[in-house]
């Protein structure tokens, strides 16, 4: 996490030298002055974010620079099997964003498959063979 963090940390100051650059260039355009400048926050948000997780967590083989390719193996998380309800979810969102061109009648549906998709998604451990 060390390295990620330091990546993050280190593009911060790109972004807003780019942004104060791009601010000049284009006499100080707001749109894309303050897109760069929040781009540049994004970044030092998840840099600070990276940073804190690598402080909690024990050093990974990644952190170590002569780290051997066996010390990584091992269990790497839990991963969900397959899954039918990220494409719910995903078409309740196709739908809700449809809505802003056909009408805003079919925002209505397009919440309510969003929310099955995404109730079905959380709940999905909770019920059936891979149930805990």
């Amino acid at each position: 996490m060390k390295f990620e963090a330091r990546l993050f940390l280190l593009l911060t100051p790109f972004f807003v030298v780019v942004a104060v650059a791009y601010g000049w260039w284009s006499g100080w355009e707001p749109v894309g002055t303050a897109a760069l400048l929040l781009v540049g926050g994004l970044v030092l948000m998840i840099g600070a974010y990276l940073g804190l997780v690598a402080r909690r967590i024990d050093p990974r083989p990644e952190d170590d620079p002569f780290a051997e390719i066996e010390q990584g193996a091992g269990e790497q998380g839990v991963f969900s099997p397959g899954s039918w309800w990220p494409l719910v979810a995903a078409a309740g969102a196709a739908i809700t964003f449809l809505s802003l061109a056909v009408g805003w009648w079919l925002i209505v549906i397009g919440i309510a498959v969003g929310a099955i998709g995404l109730i079905g998604w959380i709940m999905e451990y909770s019920r059936g063979q891979h149930a805990h």
